[in-house]
């Protein structure tokens, strides 16, 4: 049986919908991890980002996605901890 074009495309965009849900629900589940590590942070005399960590977490992206990878991290690092 051969399936249709728009079959084809209604279904990847059906895959596309949850894994962007699955996304999204794992990105809110990181900005809460991260709010408790800056509380933690915080309460323990430290500072509210810790820039070598960041900077480690552009480079995993980065490695991983390529240059875009940076803007990735950079906006998911900007969600998790707000602009600095």
């Amino acid at each position: 049986m051969t399936t249709t074009p728009e079959a084809t495309i209604a279904d990847a965009r059906e895959r596309i919908d949850a894994l962007d849900d699955r996304i999204i629900g794992l990105i809110q589940e990181r900005m809460a991890v991260s709010s408790v590590v800056q509380q933690a942070r915080i309460a323990s005399g430290g500072r509210r980002v810790h820039l070598a960590r960041e900077m480690e977490i552009l480079g995993r992206y980065r490695e991983a996605l390529g240059k875009p990878g940076t803007s990735v991290a950079m906006t998911l690092l900007e969600l998790c901890r707000g602009r600095i």
